[in-house]
């Protein structure tokens, strides 16, 4: 199986091409708000699953220590995604909130789409 760094190493990849699309549509159509919402909601969520990977890294590590394992990091990344609601609502006008949070889930959306295609070919 695959490791959780090389998973997020793709995932990555893939993100910054989904932005890029989203930057593109920012810049080209009239729906400025609903892209803009797209790009800071993909980027809290990337930025989750950045924390997701290097505490998953940590808690590797301390379950093979025999060590006592802390926190997977549940509380910050609730807390980044109510960061990125919050700059949402307080920018309402230049920031779509339903689209901030659909931005949020595309990384663990594309995990998913990952895993599975990874789970078809490999069984």
């Amino acid at each position: 199986m695959d490791g959780l760094r090389e998973i997020f190493t793709r995932l990555k990849r893939i993100i910054i091409f989904i932005l890029a699309i989203c930057v593109l549509g920012w810049g080209f159509t009239p729906y400025q708000d609903i892209f803009a919402g797209l790009i800071i909601g993909t980027l809290f969520g990337i930025y989750n699953m950045w924390i997701l990977v290097r505490r998953m890294d940590k808690f590797d590590r301390a379950v093979a220590e025999g060590s006592k394992v802390r926190s997977l990091g549940t509380a910050l990344r609730f807390a980044s995604g109510v960061a990125a609601v919050a700059i949402a609502i307080l920018f309402a006008e230049h920031i779509h909130l339903v689209s901030t949070v659909i931005g949020l889930m595309i990384p663990y959306i594309l995990l998913l789409a990952e895993r599975i295609i990874h789970h078809v070919k490999h069984h």
